[in-house]
């Protein structure tokens, strides 16, 4: 089979990027413009901020990544973005640059579900990696627990039924004046406390036990530190930070491994922001270890938002048949 370009566009949240992708798994250029300087004065993204800072930059990383990758438009097999879900405004950046693409070049038109681009960072970090196997996808938005069956195919076994794995390190980082973004904050500070300091809870919740809830927990840690105001104690930062994030770990580990057993699946992998988090990375390893499980996680590039995985979606997209036209829109709430 002759080989396959694919260039893929993301914006979904704050990070304008591009990149041009071989054959789903060989990254030719992933150009990455990231707004986290610009959104940390005010302790998270501005969806307003965010759109325009994609619309100026949107078409300075779309041509670093033909330029880094050696390869003029002509050359490309198609254009692949990220529809949803995510920030409408910013999303419709993308969405509408990868169609006036598409339209002046005559490319193939692909759009490409967020999260599905998180599962396939595994296929471009491991040559490899094929279908069926498991995957956590832990990012600011998504907690989701999912059975790959097949490239595209999807069974989705645990949700979150509130707060997303790094949407709770987000607002606990804040509230030990952390700052934004608070997962790797948090993943750093934590090296400095003790994870048995305070034993937060972890919560069970749905018919199956592998949901997910972090409300609960960011409550706790909440009350808990309002409580020591109120009293006068003194806390140690450090330790809340290293308690908190063990209590995350352990529910997301402790569910995954739980689904693989009852599934009898083989290979675990994990995925999305949040999956870089060095806590996870090793507790999950060893677990897997443990098992006999294949453990895969992507390089921490791969984790956060970029286009590299969302040109990796696109070219199995692409194989299957799947062509969006020119109505495609903004899907901010988009299903896997």
């Amino acid at each position: 089979m002759e080989d396959l370009y694919i260039l893929g566009i993301e914006s979904s949240c704050d990070e304008t990027a591009a990149a041009v992708v071989k054959n789903g798994r060989e990254v030719l250029s992933n150009a990455i413009y990231s707004q986290i300087d610009m959104h940390t004065i005010y302790g998270g993204v501005v969806p307003e901020l965010a759109s325009r800072a994609h619309v100026e930059k949107v078409n300075y990383v779309i041509k670093q990544a033909l330029e880094n990758a050696g390869k003029r438009l002509e050359e490309i097999d198609a254009v692949a973005v990220t529809y949803g879900p995510g920030l409408v405004g910013a999303l419709l950046v993308g969405v509408s640059a990868a169609k006036a693409i598409a339209f002046a070049a005559n490319k193939p038109l692909v759009g490409v579900n967020h999260i599905e681009g998180h599962i396939s960072a595994n296929f471009i970090q491991d040559k490899n990696l094929e279908p069926p196997f498991l995957c956590l996808v832990v990012s600011g938005g998504h907690t989701h627990l999912v059975i790959v069956n097949d490239y595209g195919k999807y069974e989705i076994i645990g949700v979150t039924h509130d707060d997303a794995a790094g949407e709770a390190f987000d607002k606990i980082a804040r509230a030990i004046d952390l700052g934004y973004p608070g997962g790797p904050k948090i993943d750093k500070f934590s090296k400095e406390g003790n994870p048995k300091a305070y034993d937060f809870p972890r919560a069970v919740v749905g018919k199956n036990g592998y949901d997910f809830s972090f409300s609960g927990l960011k409550s706790a840690v909440l009350n808990m530190l309002n409580m020591s105001k109120m009293k006068g104690i003194e806390v140690n930062r450090a330790d809340v930070a290293a308690s908190f994030q063990q209590a995350v770990v352990d529910v997301l580990v402790g569910h995954t491994m739980q689904a693989a057993e009852q599934y009898g699946m083989k290979k675990v992998a994990i995925a999305g922001g949040v999956a870089s988090n060095t806590a996870l990375r090793t507790a999950m390893e060893e677990e897997c270890k443990k098992r006999g499980y294949e453990f895969y996680r992507p390089a921490p590039i791969l984790c956060t938002d970029n286009a590299a995985m969302i040109a990796s979606a696109g070219y199995y997209a692409y194989l299957r048949g799947v062509r969006s036209d020119f109505t495609l829109n903004a899907d901010p709430g988009l299903d896997l």
